[in-house]
């Protein structure tokens, strides 16, 4: 285990994880503002699957984690962390399946990530990014402390058409101000 909230372990890949990741992953609703287009087959999900299963979350790149329900370790989710090579600053990003949505699991899987990063390894900033259209995924990012700081109007050429980004930050001082208040 990674990470641990009271109902979610933050976890590597595992390879009975890719049936459920390529079921998420599939759903067009969830595809709508990623890079990958649904469906995403038995096949490829197995083969990152084991990519993520080899990453190594300490080091520079991206770490995918895999968001599993404590109760029965069912994956749910991901949550993915590049880290810059200087090790200060990193970013992130999210997708959850469809039917575990509003139910506050990617707040609590992002929020234990976020901890990890500014408690326990010291980073000084998190950014995140977002399809302006995804309300859902630009209030979780609010929600958790991050502040909008830019929007690339047409910036995107995505899926037959171009998106306007939404770029958002989250220091370290922030964070501290954040939780010390609740």
């Amino acid at each position: 285990m990674l990470l641990e909230t009271p109902r979610l372990c933050l976890r590597r890949f595992q390879p009975e994880d890719a049936a459920a990741f390529a079921t998420y992953r599939s759903d067009p609703v969830i595809a709508r503002y990623q890079s990958w287009t649904a469906p995403v087959s038995l096949e490829s999900a197995a083969s990152l699957v084991r990519t993520f299963a080899g990453g190594e979350p300490e080091q520079p790149g991206w770490f995918q984690y895999a968001v599993g329900l404590r109760v029965d370790r069912c994956l749910v989710g991901d949550v993915g962390v590049n880290l810059h090579e200087n090790r200060m600053q990193a970013e992130i990003g999210f997708t959850l399946a469809s039917e575990r949505q509003g139910q506050g699991y990617a707040t609590e899987a992002v929020s234990a990530v976020l901890q990890d990063l500014f408690e326990r390894r010291g980073l000084h900033r998190v950014s995140a990014e977002c399809d302006a259209r995804n309300l859902s995924s630009a209030r979780l990012l609010e929600r958790v402390g991050f502040r909008q700081e830019g929007r690339r109007p047409d910036f995107t050429w995505i899926k037959g058409e171009w998106t306007d980004d939404l770029l958002f930050g989250l220091l370290a001082d922030r964070w501290r101000q954040l939780t010390t208040q609740t």
